[in-house]
């Protein structure tokens, strides 16, 4: 991959770091303060219940992109980037482009999601 193309990315992966950052942040405090409030209500306490394990979820999946995103950034600087982590080929470039901190070429995820990999 030439320098100005690896460029793009490394940008686009770092502001997707930041967002994600500060959505994982919000999501912690957010869980917090659902935790504070004290209710008496038994339907409160189910909402609350709800919201909390909403936010788990929602912070799970984005600390989950937020590592994939730190990976690829890392292949960025070794120079791997790009390239699929399983068969060593090229990543799709529509592929890079819809999802910037993909570890796999297409045919690779649908071995991994197969359970093959």
């Amino acid at each position: 991959m030439d320098k100005k193309k690896a460029e793009v990315y490394k940008r686009r992966l770092i502001e997707k770091r930041e967002d994600l950052l500060r959505l994982v942040s919000k999501s912690d405090h957010d869980g917090r303060e659902a935790d504070e409030e004290v209710t008496q209500d038994l339907a409160d306490k189910a909402a609350n219940s709800y919201t909390k394990e909403f936010l788990f979820h929602q912070s799970d999946d984005n600390r989950r992109i937020l590592h994939l995103v730190n990976e690829a950034l890392g292949r960025l600087e070794n120079g791997t980037y790009g390239l699929c982590v399983a068969c060593h080929e090229d990543v799709q470039v529509k592929r890079l482009e819809a999802v910037p901190w993909a570890r796999h070429c297409i045919e690779c995820q649908e071995k991994q999601e197969q359970g093959l990999l």
